[in-house]
């Protein structure tokens, strides 16, 4: 606080400063304004916020399992992986063609565990091949090469991959087969909710668990850890750079999978372009929590999921907005905008490395 009371650094302050603050402070006051009215009309009950926040975490844990893709891959290679979102979509779709029989068959009601082990393990592996067919294709060739070659690459992969899905299968959804279990409604003191959303958000914190023991506790998480620090003295070091890469979009690809498998039971559809804004919230999400920061990712997710559920209702009813639940990506991607301009290395900061 004593920085505002030095005439130096008021004599530092441009009209670039000064917009900003005016920026941070229109948002407060939106913020805040939007809330206290929504909170004095009373419209919406405890039951109803409870729904909210639980879709929200639903949402958030789906959104974590897609962002560690893109965290893992910046934190390595540096690069931002746009087609992610598709390869989240591939799998999604792919399991699809294997839930569906499942479901008609009996199997899946019958022998749910088993069930859903195949479906996730298909999806795994698809958004796996995806995964490393984008990884040789796009940024092998341009590991080397500082441009924005890769990330062109990247790009029209994401294109590539949601018209070649289109090709095959056509524009139309297809529809995930309902699950009684899934379904059915729990009973918390007078909140009920259905039971996919504590299967996906435990679901998701497992896997992010299983992720961060792999990571911070084996020998190929080590080595994970060194090339983000340094890719040139990890490999003078005698680490394989290349398959510390490959085992990143391995792992990065497999949550995407499970990420998809759970996205397509909420929903209960899937189709080609399903992956795009999942995609962009779960880029928001790496860079809100700080990309290349793997808890950073798995908390952006939950608090963009949250936000994003619970935002509409508690920020733009109060003022007034016919349907604001419509505005939730409005929402979502402010926050991406506000976090890169005021904290643009996140909640829990950039793991980079310092490089004299």
């Amino acid at each position: 606080m004593q920085k505002y009371f030095d005439i130096e650094f008021w004599r530092r302050v441009t009209y670039v400063d000064v917009t900003l603050w005016l920026m941070r402070a229109a948002v407060i006051i939106v913020v805040v304004w939007g809330t206290i009215g929504t909170l004095i009309d009373g419209r919406y009950s405890n039951e109803q916020w409870f729904d909210f926040v639980m879709f929200g975490l639903t949402m958030g844990g789906i959104y974590a399992l897609v962002a560690l893709g893109y965290t893992m891959v910046y934190g390595i290679l540096r690069l931002i992986n746009f087609a992610h979102g598709d390869i989240f979509m591939t799998g999604a779709f792919t399991a699809y063609f294997v839930a569906s029989p499942l479901g008609k068959s009996g199997f899946l009601e019958e022998n749910l565990l088993i069930s859903m082990i195949i479906i996730c393990l298909t999806a795994m592996v698809t958004c796996v091949i995806i995964a490393l067919t984008v990884e040789r294709i796009c940024y092998r060739p341009f590991r080397s090469v500082r441009s924005f070659a890769p990330l062109i690459c990247a790009i029209g992969a994401s294109f590539f991959i949601q018209h070649s899905f289109r090709g095959m299968y056509g524009s139309s959804v297809r529809a995930y087969p309902d699950v009684e279990f899934f379904d059915k409604l729990l009973s918390i003191g007078s909140f009920d909710f259905p039971m996919i959303q504590p299967v996906v958000i435990l679901a998701a914190l497992g896997s992010m668990t299983g992720l961060y023991l792999i990571v911070m506790k084996t020998r190929m998480g080590t080595a994970m850890r060194a090339t983000s620090e340094d890719r040139d003295t990890a490999s003078l070091m005698g680490i394989d750079v290349n398959r510390v890469i490959i085992f990143t979009f391995v792992l990065g690809g497999s949550m995407a999978g499970i990420g998809g498998v759970l996205y397509a039971f909420v929903f209960k559809q899937v189709y080609f372009f399903m992956g795009f804004f999942p995609g962009i919230k779960a880029f928001s999400a790496a860079v809100l929590g700080g990309i290349g920061n793997i808890p950073g990712a798995m908390l952006g997710g939950f608090f963009l999921g949250t936000v994003e559920s619970v935002g509409p209702a508690l920020f733009l009813d109060g003022l007034g907005i016919v349907a604001p639940y419509q505005l939730r990506d409005l929402i979502a991607f402010t926050m991406l905008v506000m976090v890169l301009i005021f904290r643009p290395q996140g909640l829990l900061g950039e793991r980079v490395s310092q490089r004299a």
